[in-house]
C-alpha cells in the first residue's frame, strides 16, 4: 500500500488537525520521499515511518509539536538538516538501519536542542572508532545513544516506572490493613481480660458457696448428735427392764 492511501485510512474520517499519533510502517514511498503528509498535521506528536523506502526527508512538512520520530530501516544517508527545520522540538529520533556512515552527517542534528535520545543501531557509523564518545561530544544535548548514556546506564522504561508507582501506592492500604488487624487484636485481648475477671469472680462465689455447704453439714451433724444419744439411753433402759422381769 502506498503512503498516501495509508494516511487516508489512518485518518478514519478525521481531520489531520485531530491526529496526535500516526503510524505508517511498511507502507511504500514511490520516489523515496515523504508523501501525503501536509502542514495540516499541526497536533502530531508521534510519527512512525519504519521501512517505507525513504531516501530523503526534504518533503517532510512542518510538524511543530512532533516529539518522537521513528525512521528505522530506510535508505537515509543525509538530508537530516530538514529535521531541525521542520521538527524543532524532537526529543527522540530513531535512525537505526539506515545508510549513515559519517559522523559529519549527524552535525545537522546539533540544532535539535531538545533531542535527548538518538538510536543508530545497524548503521555503518557505529563501526567507527570511539563512535559513542564522538557522538556524545558532537551532540551534547543527547543523553541516551542507542539506549544507554555515557556511563552505560540504560534508558529508563516508562512502563516499568508506572508499575513502581502503582506498587508504592498499593503500600498505603496494606499498612492500614495491618493497623486494623492490630486494633482487632487489642479488642480481642480486652475481651479476654474481661472473661478472665468474670471467671475469677464466679470461682470465688463458688468457693464461698461450698464453704457454706460444709458449715451446714457440720451443724446438722451437731444437731443430730443429742437425738442419737437419747435413743441409746432409751434402748439401755429397755434392756435393764427386761433383765429385771427375767
Amino acid at each position: 500500500m502506498d503512503m498516501k492511501k495509508r494516511i487516508t485510512l489512518e485518518l478514519r474520517n478525521r481531520s489531520p488537525a485531530e491526529i496526535v499519533e500516526l503510524v505508517l510502517d511498511n507502507s511504500r514511498s514511490a520516489d523515496g520521499e515523504v508523501e501525503g503528509l501536509t502542514d495540516e498535521f499541526t497536533e502530531l506528536e508521534f510519527l512512525s515511518m519504519v521501512n517505507v523506502g525513504l531516501s530523503s526527508l526534504t518533503k517532510l512538512p512542518p510538524l511543530p509539536k512532533l516529539r518522537k520520530l521513528e525512521l528505522s530501516d530506510n535508505n537515509l544517508s543525509g538530508s537530516l538538516e530538514t529535521l531541525a527545520e521542520k521538527c524543532p522540538n524532537l526529543t527522540y529520533l530513531n535512525l537505526s538501519g539506515n545508510k549513515i556512515k559519517e559522523l559529519s552527517t549527524l552535525e545537522a542534528l546539533q540544532n535539535l536542542k531538545s533531542l535527548q535520545s538518538l538510536d543508530l543501531f545497524n548503521c555503518e557509523i557505529t563501526s567507527l572508532e570511539d563512535y559513542r564518545e564522538s557522538v556524545f561530544e558532537l551532540l551534547p544535548q543527547v543523553t541516551y545513544l542507542d539506549g544507554f548514556d555515557q556511563e552505560d546506564n540504560e534508558a529508563p522504561d516508562s512502563e516499568a516506572d508506572d508499575e513502581d508507582d502503582e506498587g508504592e501506592e498499593g503500600a498505603g492500604p496494606t499498612g492500614e490493613y495491618d493497623d486494623e488487624e492490630d486494633e482487632e487484636d487489642d479488642e480481642d485481648g480486652s475481651e479476654g481480660g474481661e472473661v478472665g475477671l468474670s471467671f475469677q469472680v464466679n470461682q470465688g462465689n463458688q468457693e464461698e458457696y461450698n464453704e457454706e455447704d460444709d458449715d451446714a453439714e457440720e451443724e446438722d451433724d451437731q444437731a443430730g448428735a443429742p437425738g442419737q444419744k437419747r435413743k441409746r439411753e432409751v434402748e439401755d433402759e429397755g434392756e435393764e427392764d427386761d433383765d429385771e422381769e427375767d
